[in-house]
């Protein structure tokens, strides 16, 4: 007979890890199936409210940005510091395990296997069918039993393609980045309390570039829609620009990323899914860990809701209080990305509004605290202006 557990959760990045763990705490049998070995890429920054809001250590946290520098087209640079705070940086490889650590000491089971398929018993409980890798043992089949199941295995999901009607229509961007060793001697204007974000068409023609300090080393990387653009051409070529061609190169990592939530989580009975299989990456920005990590969340309380009541119509309240903390800021930032990210024209102009101070502080205010500020209300109709004039020409770049 199968094993049983009250939660299977699938994938083991910070969604899922934070799924687990919440579950675990509430006293219910979770079991964490994970694939050994996988880093996903990503410039791994993390805001004040996510170190707060899941009390994360000091010592995870490789760097910290007190500044951006955003490079236009034509080479303009405009710097923004942050004011009153930083923003946190961590390598995945190591934020991601401490994060399945914490799960495993709050009780949950941690296994190395990944998910083939699912099916259902003769009662109609979900049955999961994966391959096994256990440390000294050869791979083998294996299946469990589960009351209920969340999907946390990345933008492909298995598991949402398997359960969850829409899930196969999500489109996607491609992200690449390579980590390389911060030089002995590093490159004149380098500050490794900064992110630096290049918005020109040859490092992508619909996202951006990024050279993020990690301390000992860096994240160098870009992104696209377009499969046919080079995103390793590109990344050499940003490489070059900020005068690092040739530092040495630790790793190389490459995954789609969701280009919007998906319009249903669940199966209303009882799988639910979280993170990139939820499809909650941000546009224009592509941040996701703090978004990860909120929908394994919610998705955790889905599940205990399910457990306690029974019913599977407690699993869509994941999305719904989501959406309703985020979805306006999702929906303002994917507007941002298809107007000023298409054209070098339209790049160098929004650059041109980042030298404002009002949209610099409300920019921050909004990133930190994972709100669209709405304190000042005079700050905004001045952005508001200022933003009509450089989209009618008006306005000097």
């Amino acid at each position: 007979m199968s094993e049983c557990f009250d939660v299977v959760v699938i994938g083991g990045g910070p969604a899922g890890a934070t799924a687990a763990h919440e579950l675990a705490r509430l006293g219910r049998s979770v079991l964490l199936l994970d694939r050994a070995g996988r880093v996903k890429p990503c410039g791994g920054a993390i805001p004040p409210r996510l170190i707060k809001d899941f009390e994360i250590p000091d010592h995870l946290l490789v760097a910290r940005a007190t500044s951006a520098r955003m490079v236009s087209p034509a080479d303009v640079r405009v710097d923004i510091p942050i004011e009153s705070g930083f923003v946190g940086m961590v390598d995945r490889e190591v934020f991601d395990e401490w994060l399945r650590e914490r799960a495993g000491v709050a009780g949950a089971v941690r296994r190395n296997g990944r998910f083939e398929k699912l099916e259902r018993d003769a009662e109609g409980a979900a049955l999961i069918h994966y391959r096994r890798r256990d440390a000294g043992e050869a791979e083998r089949d294996d299946c469990v039993r589960a009351r209920s199941v969340i999907g946390a295995d990345g933008a492909n999901s298995a598991v949402a393609r398997q359960a969850v009607p829409g899930a196969e229509r999500v489109r996607h961007v491609f992200a690449y980045h390579e980590i390389v060793r911060t030089p002995a001697l590093v490159p004149a204007g380098y500050d490794g309390s900064r992110c630096d974000v290049y918005y020109r068409g040859e490092l992508s023609p619909d996202f951006y570039g990024w050279v993020f300090p990690h301390g000992d080393t860096l994240s160098i990387g870009t992104g696209s829609a377009d499969k046919g653009f080079s995103l390793r051409a590109a990344t050499g070529t940003l490489r070059r620009a900020a005068g690092l061609e040739g530092a040495e190169t630790v790793r190389r990592e490459g995954a789609p990323l969701p280009m919007k939530p998906l319009r249903r989580w669940d199966n209303g009975r009882d799988i639910v899914l979280a993170g990139d299989a939820a499809g909650v990456v941000a546009p224009a920005s592509g941040e996701g860990i703090y978004y990860a990590m909120v929908g394994g969340q919610l998705a955790a309380q889905a599940v205990e809701q399910l457990l306690v009541t029974g019913q599977g119509r407690a699993l869509a309240q994941a999305r719904k209080r989501f959406m309703k903390e985020h979805g306006t800021v999702f929906l303002v930032l994917g507007v941002m990305q298809r107007f000023w990210y298409v054209n070098d024209k339209r790049r160098e102009r929004f650059v041109s509004i980042c030298k404002d101070k009002d949209v610099q502080q409300m920019t921050f205010e909004s990133y930190m605290n994972k709100k669209l500020t709405r304190k000042k209300p005079m700050q905004q109709v001045r952005i508001f202006f200022k933003d009509m004039a450089h989209l009618l020409g008006l306005a000097r770049v």
